[in-house]
């Protein structure tokens, strides 16, 4: 459960947050992720200065003209966060852990939502599901929310995105923006659920890490503990660099759909997730 200091932290977080996330920030969110939630509404006839990129092919070829698709921006977008809570997220160097840099992505996130009319919700997943808060809006919402994030009271310590995959698939209906906050370390072919949900949603990813992890010896044998499994191996550390380098975990990321960022528990979250925002406009 909360301590008493993760409460003060959390009321220091929300106080920050709430004048960070300021009208400049929620325009960015708003340009990236609104801008994804987009809904097909009808073709025209094309028109001198529109958006060449809009022009349907199909209906050109039929129509012997030029014809363009029009769209209309969903109304309301529903985002879903998605926080890792297992073991290794506890890790952390430097005064500053994953699981805190976690529920200040969410914070932002949520805090953003709500100024912009969109509804948030919360998914937080360990072995199994171990909290559901269904989308909704409101002040009151948001402080659920980043309590909920900060805390990381499990009953399991491994980590399973295929079971926060099929919650999320049985549990969504309609198009949404999911944000998963995790370190995503584990195999990659676990992570490969996330497709699916890639093809019919628009996901993004903040891979969580800390620079201790990224600063091993390049080579020599060390007997490492697994915070997930409790279970001590004699590692090649020269092997474990490459496997479980922050790009690695990156690339693996985007080549299942996903949008993926590198945040570490030293970067301010402000600054990444305007980065984030910018990268998704620009794409």
């Amino acid at each position: 459960m909360l301590t008493p200091e993760d409460l003060q932290h959390i009321r220091r977080l929300q106080l920050r947050l709430s004048r960070q996330v300021d009208a400049p920030f929620s325009g960015e969110y708003r340009s990236a992720f609104r801008g994804n939630g987009m809904e097909f509404e009808d073709v025209r006839a094309y028109v001198p200065g529109d958006d060449v990129r809009r022009i349907d092919w199909n209906v050109t070829a039929r129509a012997g003209s030029p014809h363009i698709k029009e769209f209309r921006e969903e109304r309301e977008l529903c985002l879903m966060l998605v926080c890792d809570v297992s073991a290794s997220m506890r890790f952390g160097s430097k005064g500053v852990d994953k699981r805190r840099q976690q529920a200040r992505i969410s914070g932002a996130l949520a805090y953003a939502a709500i100024r912009s009319g969109d509804r948030v919700g919360l998914l937080r997943f360990a072995e199994g599901i171990e909290q559901f808060i269904p989308p909704k809006k409101g002040r009151g919402h948001v402080w659920r929310v980043i309590q909920s994030a900060f805390d990381i009271s499990t009953e399991g310590k491994g980590t399973s995105f295929q079971e926060a995959v099929q919650h999320l698939q049985l549990g969504l209906r309609g198009r949404m923006t999911l944000v998963f906050v995790s370190d995503f370390l584990i195999p990659e072919s676990e992570l490969q659920s996330l497709r699916a949900l890639a093809l019919k949603h628009s996901v993004h990813a903040f891979v969580v890490h800390d620079p201790l992890e990224e600063n091993l010896p390049q080579k020599g044998l060390f007997h490492l503990r697994d915070a997930e499994s409790g279970g001590s191996t004699l590692v090649d550390v020269s092997q474990l660099s490459g496997e479980r380098s922050i790009e690695k975990r990156v690339q693996v990321l985007q080549r299942l759909g996903v949008q993926a960022c590198a945040v570490s528990t030293q970067s301010d979250i402000i600054s990444v997730l305007l980065s984030h925002f910018r990268q998704l406009r620009a794409r």
